[in-house]
């Protein structure tokens, strides 16, 4: 009987739709439940887990105590072994790097953890190389490749690795970034070291990439094609990142790199703001969305943009979404699609299909989207 480890940061992801990039620390989790934040991790991981029930009576499953993987198992129906000890309501990292070293000892065949950059930091700190992994995406800022593309297609790929139908192993980057440097429009990603996991082209998540300099002038050209079509009767909502925020300079306006801006009339309404104030702002009236696609990654919403939550874009609808990105972020994909992961399986299955891609001021190209 094969042995799977599950580990879940219940904190991770909570900062996303309140607009604080993150929730690394007590003080940002502590701000973040003031601004009505809530768990995600729970629910994403169940997606995951649920796709293991075909093997729930020949595997093992052991997991931490409560929120750190007992209660989620339970939910999926799982008689799992319960290991270690924790404070209820109150995990940290040091609970997660207990845990890595519990299953150590343990010999597990596969290590599943739902966090973020920083949760897969932490299991890289306890165990090396030593155990494979595969990582749920449940956190804001995911620039490191040991998670899979969403809950559905970790769970998947957990399952084909146990079924012996995925042999190959990759050693995958963790990354993380400095996230008080991050809220401050800063990104300095570092690299902590390799972790092995399955892999699948299906399934896993590449690692994020940034633009080169050389990408100027055609940022600028897609800026300046954004900026002579918009409407004056309209609010638009300006997406995290390096192309989008060159829109925002022509404009010789405030911004946020790293979070979302409203305009109305080509002047700035609010910068920087979380979900619940886009919907006070955008309910009811004519608004669009333009974002710009994680380079290396390829996705549209879930990473890194949470306040544009399932709610945010179906008040907006799909045919106000305007995608921009250079030749050169597209082809960083190698032809793999677009992706999107907003939390909502039914919107993902919308926003799925062909769309229109601004890539220059007279160029665009239609690019595939899938969930």
């Amino acid at each position: 009987m094969k042995k799977v480890g599950l580990i879940i940061n219940p904190i991770a992801g909570m900062g996303g739709r309140v607009g604080l990039k993150g929730t690394d620390g007590q003080t940002i989790l502590t701000e973040a439940k003031r601004l009505g934040a809530k768990q995600v991790s729970p629910q994403r991981t169940i997606k995951a887990l649920e796709r293991l029930i075909p093997l729930k009576n020949s595997i093992e499953l052991v997991t931490y105590p409560r929120e750190m993987g007992e209660q989620v198992a339970k939910q999926c129906g799982f008689n799992s072994r319960i290991i270690g000890s924790i404070t209820k309501g109150k995990t940290t990292s040091d609970d997660t790097k207990q845990a890595c070293k519990n299953f150590l000892d343990l010999n597990i065949d596969i290590l599943l953890f739902a966090g973020g950059d920083g949760t897969a930091r932490d299991i890289y700190n306890s165990i090396g190389n030593q155990i494979v992994t595969l990582g749920i995406p449940t956190g804001v800022k995911i620039h490191s490749a040991v998670y899979a593309q969403n809950p559905v297609r970790a769970g998947d790929l957990a399952l084909l690795y146990l079924q012996e139908q995925v042999k190959e192993i990759r050693e995958a980057e963790v990354m993380d970034v400095d996230e008080e440097a991050f809220r401050d429009g800063l990104v300095s990603a570092r690299l902590y070291g390799y972790l092995k996991v399955p892999f699948g082209k299906k399934y896993s998540q590449g690692l994020k990439t940034g633009s080169p300099p050389t990408e100027k002038y055609s940022q600028e050209a897609i800026a300046q094609k954004i900026i002579d079509e918009m409407e004056e009767d309209c609010f638009y909502i300006i997406g995290p990142g390096t192309t989008t925020r060159t829109i925002m300079e022509k404009l010789k306006l405030d911004f946020t790199l790293l979070g979302v801006d409203l305009l109305y009339g080509k002047k700035l309404i609010e910068r920087d703001l979380n979900e619940k104030k886009l919907l006070e702002n955008i309910k009811d009236k004519k608004t669009k969305i333009i974002i710009t696609p994680i380079g290396g990654q390829g996705f549209l919403f879930g990473r890194g943009n949470q306040q544009l939550s399932p709610e945010v874009i179906n008040e907006v609808g799909k045919e106000n979404i305007i995608v921009i990105a250079t030749s050169h972020k597209i082809n960083s994909l190698n032809g793999y699609p677009f992706l999107v992961d907003s939390g909502d399986s039914q919107l993902d299955q919308h926003l799925s299909g062909y769309i229109i891609v601004i890539t220059g001021y007279h160029e665009r190209v239609v690019y595939r989207v899938i969930s």
